[in-house]
């Protein structure tokens, strides 16, 4: 049987083939990784699980390592433009062709097993990445921790970033069942770092069964200062941080828990403050409060749950912003009132846009949700994230702002009008 023969049709195979979409296990994957021949993506691996802040985390950890003159590669999901995002090389997005010739090596071991989207692409990311001869190795969990194809490799560092409720119907209704979810990245004797001050007591605690040293942001490292002067401290040894390129507290944190990573697997890195300082302040992701177009100006985030409109709302509250318009587009699993609740005292007027797909929820669905927090005279509804967007724009003065949020496709669309329209 041949193989596609670009990447867009390889992609689309794997989309159809497999009856779940998610398909969380740890039997496939490992069997069809163990006939591929074990592939390790790099010498050493930082695990990356929580609820949000994974693709940041990583990314500061992959800058600074890379500043500090190791060989990393990174592994992260969902991509917001082209696949190719999920997995770098150096800060370098893989190409088409090596992305094609490690799907056909995943392709060669699966026999008659059957793997999804992701449980696939994460194989050949593992590939991938184990032809070049890192250093390191970042993997960003997809969901949860314990059943995600990710685990299927030992961590030397688990990081966990700050959990909140998303993906219940998977992880479990409250904090302790997700944390448990999340916990399942920890190893036996391997450091875990949690970038939030308290995190569910599931994760402390199956790190003491584990013997796992674990350091806790505000506990056994801090962050202090405002600004521009920022100072991470950890005992007696402290570093000086750069002001984050992306914008809100959250990203000091998301910052500072990287440096803990760092200097937990390579000590010797805090006495090169100025080379970690230089990869911390590369870090610029796409629609992570994004500033795009002014007049009016569009920020974008691609945040999708109460914890992640929590933190942007406290960045909208530092920044004294006050958008005129949210155009807002969330999938149908997500708590939409909630993300309203969290938003609402920031946002003036609500664009509920619809999404297309199997996991998509419509304008109209999504404004019932929204109501019940805003009211009725503040929010309206529209097909798409087009024409949410464009009657934003429109009724917006030149000096207000606007806020896109509520998923990567949400983003992913406005960025795309905004480039051809703006």
């Amino acid at each position: 049987m041949s193989h596609p023969s670009t990447l867009q049709d390889w992609l689309a195979l794997l989309e159809s083939r497999h009856p779940l979409a998610i398909d969380l296990g740890l039997e496939r994957v490992l069997a069809v990784w163990r006939r591929m021949g074990r592939p390790r993506p790099a010498a050493r691996l930082f695990t990356v699980a929580g609820t949000n802040g994974k693709g940041s985390t990583t990314a500061y950890i992959g800058a600074m390592l890379m500043a500090l003159g190791y060989r990393c590669g990174t592994y992260t999901s969902p991509h917001l433009f082209r696949y190719n995002e999920r997995i770098q090389i150096q800060g370098k997005q893989a190409s088409d062709r090596d992305l094609i010739s490690a799907f056909a090596w995943v392709e060669a071991a699966l026999g008659d097993l059957s793997l999804s989207y992701f449980e696939f692409g994460t194989l050949a990311a593992f590939a991938l990445l184990s032809r070049a001869q890192l250093d390191f190795a970042i993997l960003e969990v997809g969901l949860g921790g314990r059943l995600d194809a990710v685990n299927i490799l030992d961590t030397d560092c688990a990081v966990i970033t700050p959990i909140g409720l998303d993906h219940q119907d998977y992880l479990g209704p409250d904090l302790g069942s997700i944390g448990r979810e999340k916990a399942g990245i920890i190893r036996a004797g391997k450091p875990v770092i949690c970038g939030e001050t308290d995190p569910p007591q599931s994760v402390l605690q199956i790190a003491r069964q584990l013997g796992a040293p674990v350091q806790r942001l505000g506990h056994e490292f801090n962050v202090t200062g405002s600004v521009s002067a920022y100072c991470w401290r950890q005992g007696s040894r402290s570093v000086h941080l750069p002001q984050p390129s992306m914008v809100g507290l959250h990203q000091v944190n998301n910052m500072a828990t990287a440096v803990a990573a760092v200097a937990t697997l390579l000590p010797g890195s805090l006495d090169k403050p100025d080379l970690m300082a230089q990869g911390l302040k590369s870090v610029r992701i796409a629609g992570r409060l994004q500033r795009s177009v002014e007049c009016p100006r569009v920020w974008l985030d691609v945040g999708h749950n109460e914890h992640a409109a929590q933190a942007v709302a406290a960045a909208l509250q530092d920044l004294q912003v006050r958008p005129a318009f949210c155009v807002l587009g969330m999938l149908r699993d997500k708590d939409a009132a909630a993300v309203a609740a969290a938003l609402n005292e920031h946002v003036r007027n609500w664009c509920c846009a619809g999404i297309e797909g199997e996991r998509g929820r419509s304008g109209s669905a999504l404004a019932r949700d929204v109501i019940k927090v805003s009211g009725p005279q503040r929010t309206r509804d529209f097909l798409d994230v087009k024409s949410a967007l464009q009657r934003a724009l429109g009724d917006s003065a030149p000096d207000e702002s606007i806020l896109v949020f509520g998923s990567f496709v949400t983003v992913a669309q406005a960025s795309a009008f905004l480039t051809s329209n703006c």
